[in-house]
Order: structure tokens, then sequence, then C-alpha cells
């Protein structure tokens, strides 16, 4: 998959995530925000990267801005964010379809 626009999923409240994907630049380039990255920031980047590689996305700037989400909400968040970019609204794969 290629992004194909801009696109925002997710909120800045707690125990949430904001994660924002837009065109790369041939690479995945991750920008993490979170209060808890001394903690998790591992953790949340390994989420992020196999969520992305798992969507066959290896072309993409990511921005993450994390208020305390678990793992499940970051994967949500990276796979909302990247259909909204391709504009596909129906025959989502939810549910588990992507691991």
């Amino acid at each position: 998959m290629k992004i194909e626009r801009p696109a925002m999923a997710g909120t800045l409240e707690s125990s949430d995530c904001q994660v924002t994907v837009e065109e790369g630049e041939g690479k995945v380039e991750l920008t993490l925000e979170s209060a808890v990255i001394n903690q998790f920031g591992n953790q949340i980047r390994k989420v992020t990267l196999e969520t992305l590689h798992n969507l066959g996305i290896d072309d993409v700037r990511i921005t993450i801005v994390d208020k305390g989400a678990l793992d499940c909400t970051i994967k949500a968040r990276i796979e909302g964010a990247v259909y909204r970019s391709l504009g596909q609204k129906e025959h989502l794969p939810w549910g588990g379809a992507i691991r």
C-alpha cells in the first residue's frame, strides 16, 4: 500500500493516541511524542513498525502523540489513519485480519 494523502486518527485524550500519516520519502520516518517514552517508547516503536509492515507500508512519515495508549489502541489508530489516507471506506479488514 502507498499513502495517498495525509490522514489522522485518534485523540489526545488520556489512554489514547493521535496518529498522523503522510507520504514518505522512500522509508518509514517515525516521530514519537509520549509522556511515557522512557518506559514504553521501544514497545510503541515496535508495535508501530510491525503494524506498518503488516499493512505493507514501507514509505510513510508517521507521527504519534501518545497519551498512554495500549498496544491494541496504537495498532487500531495506525490502521485507521492508513485506511483514511487511502480513502478506503468499505471492505475494511477489521477484527484481526491484519496481524
